[in-house]
């Protein structure tokens, strides 16, 4: 799972493309993405999952506001180590990160609010080198509200937000100096092999010579251990999952009856993933208004598969770099061996 923070905005951002200098910090918000362009995205790709068998939506619909603050809370359940994993690595190796790449631009492929961000922004500061921050995302209002935020505590260091779609847009990533791009919460396991494939020549193609790739992984572990993460105890990842329905309710016209579904979370040992799932109580029809009247039918036990979850080896992530052009310089794991951080560059011609 994967999550936006929507943190109240400290002051105003700028408007596109202008520098504020009223403020601490200089702000620049870049705007790549139309935002009617990216909603009707949003519904031809929603519409394509739902006409799937089984069908599909995308996760984005998990994230209205509740949304966020549920999954935030999910973040801090015991069942749900992933966070704290990844928090611990950077912990204890931020300063590392910092030294041996020389810093000079963090570019973060989300809205760069979370304290794990912090620590990396924290060790570059420290170490004299970093002078640009650019937080990436397809949301316009929550980069604003971030750019804000993270200028206003930041004096000296510039924010270029960047408003895209990391298959379309990371060439708008500033990278004068060096830059590390940063993928963490092992978001890169909610995309499917062909896409991770896409996304890392994408990630290849934006870097120069002297740039670096910071990726964060959940390794396979014991279904034991990966069940309960998206399957608490007190029942928030379902309520967060459920949550969903209600979104799509209110933004594409849906008439789900929230009620006659329940959530479940299923280790697929071949795919080695997660999948969540919604999975109907009593047989279903579901009209969208906003997708042109489209009916999803469903019977008692059909599902729809909400996200998917993939838990790599350190060999995997390795060998996906390596076929996209990169070579993990260092790899860094938790005390558990749960997640994986791993440190990559453009792989060396001879």
């Amino acid at each position: 799972m994967t999550g936006t923070d929507l943190p109240a905005a400290t002051t105003e951002p700028a408007m596109l493309g202008v520098e504020d200098r009223n403020g601490p910090s200089p702000i620049t918000v870049d705007v790549q993405l139309d935002q009617s362009a990216w909603s009707t995205h949003l519904a031809d790709q929603t519409e394509e999952g739902l006409r799937d068998d089984p069908p599909w939506i995308p996760p984005v619909w998990f994230y209205d506001e509740p949304g966020s603050e549920m999954f935030d809370e999910i973040t801090r359940l015991p069942e749900y180590y992933p966070t704290e994993a990844e928090r611990s690595i950077l912990a204890e190796h931020a300063h590392d990160i910092a030294s041996i790449t020389g810093v000079e631009t963090l570019a973060e492929l989300g809205s760069g609010t979370s304290d794990k961000t912090a620590l990396l922004l924290d060790a570059g500061q420290q170490s004299g080198t970093l002078n640009c921050f650019s937080p990436f995302d397809c949301s316009e209002e929550v980069l604003r509200r971030a750019a804000a935020q993270i200028a206003g505590a930041r004096p000296g260091l510039d924010v270029h937000a960047v408003v895209g779609d990391f298959h379309e847009h990371l060439h708008a990533i500033p990278t004068d100096g060096v830059c590390v791009i940063a993928f963490l919460g092992s978001t890169i396991g909610n995309l499917d092999e062909t896409q991770r494939k896409e996304f890392l020549a994408n990630i290849a193609d934006t870097l120069d010579d002297d740039d670096w790739f910071l990726l964060g992984t959940d390794l396979a572990k014991s279904e034991s251990v990966l069940l309960p993460a998206y399957d608490d105890r007190a029942g928030v990842t379902a309520r967060f999952n459920l949550n969903a329905l209600s979104v799509m309710n209110t933004e594409l016209l849906a008439d789900f009856e929230v009620g006659e579904f329940r959530h479940r979370a299923v280790w697929d040992a071949e795919a080695s993933r997660v999948e969540m799932q919604l999975v109907a109580n009593s047989a279903q029809r579901v009209r969208f208004d906003a997708l042109n009247g489209l009916e999803l039918v469903l019977g008692a036990g059909d599902h729809i598969r909400t996200e998917i979850s993939t838990k790599f080896t350190r060999e995997q992530v390795e060998s996906e770099l390596a076929e996209a052009g990169m070579e993990v310089q260092r790899a860094w794991t938790d005390s558990g061996d749960r997640f994986l951080v791993t440190l990559s560059r453009l792989t060396r011609q001879n």
